[in-house]
């Protein structure tokens, strides 16, 4: 990563956050520049996942040895799932943000409680229409269109080769481009960020600043000992190098809350930054921008115990155990788009009989959160796609 982009990236997060200071609410005038940033995300989304995750399969060569990567991909993303969950279900049984909170619940932001059925989330997968999931960009939908059509063509073989041949050659075109858009990073950040600083205001973030600290501090334990640990004993890469890396996507992340429009951001970092192969990151990442969660599972786990604690109920054992498997599966459940984690945090908190009504409580500073929980989201996929690579022996020599 050259040292003039990384620089130009803080840079710009300094300038929004003293735009957004200064000015307020009138920072949304700079508004346009992130806007623009985002529809050239979304812009070359949908063909980067296709073409990567045929591209990923197809290059796997064998039924077997997908097998396997799946399972290593699967399996870390699960347990580190599970670990966040838990990690963020122990701050907040010690940090007690849901106690002595005198903050009122306003009405119209009491969500419904209708939420699908674990059942009808799984059945969703399933595209009924695929041109229509591209069309709509159903990120879930495309990844098991893309996995399907990837299995085909290497079942198929020889007479399939011309549509491999085509996917590779779309592949690269959308490596290509995406290099391009990712020159605008810095004026995207800038144009994001300024507008949230002047729209959060002390009136906002005061009453439940609790909750936020809460949040954070899980976060970087979580990354601390987890992401550490995988990084140094699982994929043999010091976690310095790392996080430098990594850092343009985890600040896109933080500034756009998507793990899926921080996508094309992620994989070029990890394939130039990090050495990680095309042929693990196309499967490992577009996989993990919309199953891999762990910043949603923490913000559950916490978001759970402060309605609890705000309410003056207390949990069991057994209720907390069934908060981990439900968060983690919720967390597996919720599409890589900004404010997932609170609709799925609903399933969560029903799963335990806690009223919903605490959702409002956390909505007015959501975002905050949300920002927090996706950089968190985007470095488990980073980090999952270096630990999967290194087990596959796959991963190049990058000088730090």
């Amino acid at each position: 990563m050259k040292k003039s982009f990384l620089w130009q990236i803080l840079i710009a997060l300094v300038l929004a956050i003293i735009v957004g200071v200064i000015f307020g609410d009138s920072a949304t005038y700079v508004q346009p520049l992130g806007d623009l940033f985002l529809r050239l995300i979304k812009f070359i989304i949908v063909p980067l996942i296709l073409s990567t995750i045929i591209v990923g399969i197809t290059s796997a060569g064998s039924m077997k040895k997908l097998g396997r990567l799946g399972g290593k991909t699967i399996s870390f993303y699960l347990a580190t799932s599970f670990f966040a969950v838990t990690i963020g279900l122990l701050v907040a049984i010690i940090l007690s943000p849901g106690t002595g909170v005198n903050v009122s619940i306003e009405e119209e932001n009491i969500p419904s409680g209708e939420t699908q059925s674990v059942i009808d989330t799984l059945l969703n997968i399933i595209p009924t229409n695929p041109i229509e999931s591209l069309a709509t960009a159903n990120v879930l939908q495309i990844i098991f269109f893309a996995i399907f059509l990837g299995l085909g063509i290497t079942l198929v073989g020889d007479k399939a080769v011309p549509v491999k041949r085509f996917f590779d050659g779309l592949a690269e075109v959308m490596y290509k481009i995406t290099a391009v858009v990712m020159k605008l990073v810095p004026l995207g950040i800038f144009g994001l960020l300024a507008p949230i600083v002047g729209e959060y205001g002390l009136d906002v973030l005061m009453p439940l600043m609790k909750l936020i600290v809460a949040v954070l501090l899980a976060c970087l334990i979580h990354i601390a000992v987890i992401y550490t640990i995988s990084l140094k004993m699982l994929g043999k890469m010091n976690p310095i190098q790392f996080f430098k890396g990594i850092l343009p996507a985890i600040t896109v992340a933080f500034t756009t809350c998507s793990s899926s429009g921080t996508l094309p951001v992620t994989m070029k970092n990890t394939q130039e930054n990090l050495g990680v192969s095309k042929e693990t990151s196309s499967f490992v990442l577009p996989l993990g921008a919309t199953i891999n969660m762990d910043g949603t599972a923490i913000y559950q786990g916490i978001a759970v115990m402060f309605t609890a604690q705000y309410f003056g109920q207390s949990l069991s054992i057994g209720q907390l155990i069934i908060v981990a498997l439900v968060a983690t599966l919720a967390s597996i459940g919720a599409a890589g788009v900004p404010g997932a984690g609170m609709v799925m945090l609903t399933m969560t908190l029903a799963a335990v009989n806690l009223p919903l009504e605490a959702i409002a409580l956390i909505a007015g500073i959501d975002r905050i959160l949300d920002m927090m929980r996706t950089a968190v989201n985007v470095m488990g996929d980073a980090t999952a796609s270096v630990v999967v690579d290194q087990s596959e022996n796959k991963r190049e020599t990058v000088a730090a």
